[in-house]
């Protein structure tokens, strides 16, 4: 096959077919193996930490294995539980036809959706500029001006219809966003200063200016605590249910926001551009492409997406900005990232894996006094893998793909 008939043949592919397409080459067995070996290896630990293992090894230790076993089996099926709810309780609440009974049975699926979102737009912050060849790890810091940004106009602005105020904060925080990513991009094209570095110091301003802002000058007065004033009712994100489901629009705007990145970069001149000078600047250059300007758009970008999972979580679920409303999305989208293999498809799927993770945590350490911390070991653990995928195929013995792994791709230090 010529490249212009792959290339036709391609055109027609849908994105979910494109991506699957792209991870069949790459074998898709790896990443589903990753996340198999992240499971298994958390279970482990949470062998290993329980108290009733120590207390038993003394006197028998197959009977502290069975006790380690016995702990990581329930421990997975409280995750679980929190993430999707119990099925028994579905039904119960279903058949007993009490609206609020139902939506406490089926709120746990809702809530992993809801935890899914910021993940989803932090994910395809970084993917794209994976995708260009730069590694913003900053989308933390550029949450934060996002959310910033995005709720001084949801509180300051009063008296706006809800069709007006939602866009125009929700593009406030994407707004505030693209600016943290315009400067280090800025640096990059113009004084080859390495978006790494840059970006992780942008991290800190931002920490201390939210510290800053949340102590004088966007300071709630009705509260003793740091945090802003809430935003007016007609900036809120609107929720599909009553309480307690808070699953609301924000799910629907990532699903457009990732098939508007997907359409963006592999189906116009300008995501070509962006995605060449990526793969191979040089010939980029040669190719008469203007490699500042599009470093500084993908920076900017990627900003703007990581912006808007500020934007959400303030509109959407909080409704104030606090100096703790993100657990770090920022930093977990890079795993998120690697895991969706830097596809807007695969960065959903991946979003709704780490949600669905994030959320059974919490009721996995309520109810079985696992600490939430095991889920971060298991998201390390599966970046690990996916990073290394020569350990996967070590261990599992799968033989080597015919093609060359695709990996992500960035500049050197200080390099063009």
């Amino acid at each position: 096959m010529t490249d212009a008939e792959g290339k036709t043949k391609r055109a027609g592919k849908s994105a979910v077919g494109i991506f699957f397409e792209e991870v069949s080459q790459s074998s898709l067995i790896v990443p589903v193996l990753a996340i198999f070996s992240g499971l298994l290896l958390g279970g482990v630990i949470i062998a290993l930490s329980s108290e009733n293992v120590y207390t038993m090894w003394a006197e028998s230790p197959i009977q502290a294995i069975i006790n380690g076993l016995k702990a990581a089996w329930e421990s997975y099926v409280t995750l679980f539980a929190g993430a999707f709810g119990s099925p028994a309780k579905m039904i119960a609440a279903i058949q007993g036809g009490d609206g609020l009974e139902i939506r406490r049975a089926f709120n746990p699926v809702f809530e992993s959706l809801v935890k899914s979102i910021p993940y989803m737009f932090a994910g395809l912050a970084v993917a794209l500029g994976f995708r260009t060849g730069l590694f913003n790890i900053g989308v933390e810091g550029q949450i934060f001006m996002g959310g910033i940004f995005s709720v001084w106009v949801g509180y300051t602005f009063t008296g706006l219809p809800a069709i007006i105020h939602i866009p125009f904060a929700f593009l406030a925080g994407a707004l505030g966003g693209a600016l943290w990513g315009f400067i280090p991009g800025l640096l990059k094209a113009k004084t080859g200063g390495h978006e790494v570095i840059n970006t992780i110091m942008m991290n800190y301003v931002a920490f201390r200016l939210t510290d800053w802002l949340l102590r004088v000058p966007m300071k709630s007065p009705a509260s003793t605590n740091p945090i802003s004033p809430a935003i007016e009712e007609s900036a809120k994100l609107p929720r599909f249910f009553a309480d307690p489901i808070r699953f609301h629009l924000g799910f629907f705007i990532a699903l457009a926001v990732a098939a508007l990145v997907y359409w963006f970069l592999f189906k116009t001149k300008w995501g070509f551009d962006l995605r060449t000078v990526g793969a191979n600047p040089r010939a980029a250059r040669y190719a008469g492409m203007n490699i500042v300007k599009s470093t500084i758009v993908a920076m900017s970008l990627s900003g703007a997406l990581a912006g808007m999972a500020g934007a959400n979580e303030l509109l959407g679920v909080n409704h104030h900005l606090s100096q703790t409303f993100s657990p770090g999305y920022g930093f977990d989208s890079i795993a998120l990232a690697l895991l969706g293999k830097s596809h807007p498809v695969g960065v959903v799927l991946s979003a709704l894996l780490f949600g669905t993770l994030r959320n059974g945590a919490t009721k996995m350490q309520a109810a079985a006094g696992i600490p939430i911390d095991i889920i971060s070991v298991m998201q390390a653990l599966i970046l690990a893998f996916i990073a290394a995928p020569a350990i996967i195929r070590t261990i599992y013995r799968l033989k080597e793909p015919k093609k060359a792994e695709p990996g992500v791709r960035v500049s050197g230090w200080g390099g063009s």
